[in-house]
């Protein structure tokens, strides 16, 4: 149950949990309000100013408060429900319509877009916002520019995963919207590209082919970027991939092949780098095929 007064000077509504009272307690005007007039005026400075998941740090010098002072604060507001916690040291706020307030989560693309940033919803999870798979995953994909340990992480029941990338490969990225926050995922051109580069985000090299067939049936399909794309970032293994499954799935142009036949590197790459040893090697495109699903559909 939760007892609802609204603070005559800023307008907000709060939520008193009741149940953090204690059945002992007597529910009097005092008790039942909860929370004092100066920490009802921390919470609102705090609802004002953070949309997304906040650091005790950030807190302090929104609130003016010395650190120390700030930790005690948000400790204090957590445990009473007014905040949630997101994990050691920062939270979030918890919107007046919520039901039971330590219950509160936070979408994970706006978790994400504020503990591993600068980052990009990538693999899976663009594939699914691109509309590209039907499949649903468990974990939000990241990809950091930065190194992120450990790579798996569960943040208030959420499950991450994260790939680490160097500053300059951040490119082919479309801001979108969670709420009031701007997000930052891969387009539908560098998400192909991704999975090429490394199937694993895509869940292995048997769905990023069915990412790639949906893909090229799809309105986002182009070419020249997905050419541009894989050139910015510069390995060859993602062309031997791209070009052998376009052609063994009669995906694409004929000018497309051959584009990605110029840009094969030498050296055998596995299809899938994260399956078996054994598997057909297509010379022509310097690749062993391990995924038996994916073998070559005729002699090239």
């Amino acid at each position: 149950m939760l007892y609802i007064e609204r603070d005559v000077h800023s307008g907000w509504k709060f939520f008193v949990p009741i149940w953090n009272l204690g059945p002992s307690m007597n529910l009097t005007r005092e008790s039942i309000r909860g929370i004092s007039a100066t920490r009802r005026e921390d919470l609102t400075v705090l609802s004002r100013s953070f949309n997304e998941p906040f650091s005790a740090a950030q807190a302090a010098e929104a609130l003016g408060l010395d650190l120390a002072k700030t930790r005690r604060l948000l400790a204090a507001l957590a445990d009473g429900g007014w905040l949630a916690r997101v994990r050691h040291g920062w939270y979030i706020t918890v919107p007046i319509d919520a039901s039971v307030p330590s219950e509160w989560r936070e979408d994970p693309w706006i978790v994400a877009t504020t503990l591993f940033a600068p980052c990009y919803i990538g693999g899976w999870s663009a594939c699914e916002h691109w509309g590209l798979t039907d499949q649903i995953f468990s974990a939000t994909y990241i990809v950091a520019a930065r190194k992120v340990t450990p790579t798996d992480q569960i943040i208030q029941g959420s499950r991450f995963k994260i790939h680490s990338v160097q500053d300059d490969s951040f490119f082919g990225t479309r801001r979108v919207w969670r709420r009031r926050t701007a997000v930052e995922v891969s387009d539908p051109h560098r998400t192909i590209v991704d999975i090429m580069d490394a199937p694993s985000a895509a869940g292995g090299a048997l769905h990023a082919a069915e990412v790639l067939r949906a893909y090229f049936e799809s309105e986002h399909v182009d070419e020249d970027k997905l050419i541009d794309y894989g050139d910015r970032l510069g390995r060859g293994a993602l062309f031997k991939r791209l070009g052998y499954l376009i052609e063994n799935e009669h995906l694409g142009s004929g000018g497309l092949v051959n584009r990605c036949r110029e840009r094969v590197s030498k050296g055998i790459s596995y299809l899938d780098p994260d399956g078996s040893d054994s598997g057909r090697i297509v010379s022509r495109w310097n690749l062993k095929v391990n995924v038996s699903r994916l073998a070559p559909l005729e002699q090239p």
